[in-house]
């Protein structure tokens, strides 16, 4: 039996929605025998773009987000998906005073690549180097 690499979950449009989406994630990638260090990193950038799309985007048309995250090869693929169009997104320098508008900055800061795309809606994908345990 070969286990699945890659998880797709669509959940509510709400402020509560990373720490569920958390869970969900280091499950996955403990048993996908991930490194403390990997997944304490996907979990601050999973966090950021849940928390972005939620501040900013708009649910789709069932009220939820979409989530999925995937192993390919030594590469975590993360990837938030929601309903709306917006500017281009960029990271914005920021202070240790300031309170919002930090998230693009963290994931950049983490994340080996993150991008956007917005053909359909706004998805924001980030890629991590795995290393195995």
């Amino acid at each position: 039996m070969t286990m699945k690499a890659h998880d797709t979950v669509r959940l509510p449009f709400v402020l509560s929605t990373p720490s569920v989406a958390r869970t969900k994630l280091a499950a996955f990638l403990t048993v996908h025998r991930a490194s403390n260090a990997v997944i304490d990193d996907a979990l601050i950038v999973i966090s950021e773009m849940i928390a972005n799309a939620v501040s900013h985007g708009v649910p789709t048309q069932d009220g939820t987000i979409e989530i999925s995250w995937s192993i390919k090869g030594t590469l975590l693929e993360l990837s938030v998906h929601d309903a709306g169009i917006s500017a281009p997104l960029k990271p914005v320098d920021f202070d240790e005073d300031s309170l919002s508008g930090r998230g693009l900055s963290i994931i950049n800061r983490v994340a080996d690549r993150w991008w956007v795309d917005m053909s359909e809606g706004t998805r924001v994908n980030a890629e991590l180097i795995m290393s195995m345990h």
